[in-house]
């Protein structure tokens, strides 16, 4: 089924946290292929990807977060909103509370030509690597237009400790 050029501009993901010796840490992934191979400060992501013509975005959030990690996250999806995106992509995002290991992984993979007009075909995990940060290193370590999310995510949890 064709992709309609809105859902091209809307996508969806889960930010998983912990509570490690009280401090908060976040999950982030490495995007896979050559162009991130060596890129890590502004490159890592939550893991996110596009809503279905049939989705919701909260079903699309956690579809893409298994998709990319193999780990299908429990618990309560609290809701941070949606951002728009440097690119003019608006991402609709949940945070979850969850520990999983990262040495799980296990990422669907996507095709390009590789070498660049070489006409031969690679295959690349959407996520190489996965990893907790806390929240300064995330900080860090996530894409720009991203970052708004790991602060919603601390006024989500304040809110939720003041009541």
């Amino acid at each position: 089924m064709p992709v309609s050029a809105s859902s091209k501009m809307r996508s969806a993901g889960l930010l998983l946290f912990r509570q490690r010796n009280k401090d908060l840490q976040v999950l982030l992934g490495h995007p896979g292929g050559p162009f991130w191979n060596r890129k890590d400060r502004g490159a890592w992501t939550i893991p996110k990807g596009l809503i279905g013509p049939d989705e919701t975005p909260r079903s699309a959030a956690h579809r893409e977060f298994a998709e990319e990690t193999g780990h299908c996250p429990g618990g309560e999806a609290i809701p941070l909103g949606s951002a728009k995106q440097p690119g003019g992509k608006v991402v609709h995002m949940w945070a979850i509370q969850d520990d999983w290991d990262p040495a799980n992984l296990q990422s669907n993979t996507f095709e390009m030509e590789w070498p660049p007009r070489s006409g031969r075909r690679q295959s690349f995990p959407e996520i190489d690597r996965a990893s907790w940060f806390s929240v300064a290193e995330a900080r860090l370590k996530i894409l720009k237009g991203q970052a708004v999310f790991l602060n919603r995510l601390l006024e989500a949890l304040a809110r939720a400790e003041d009541n």
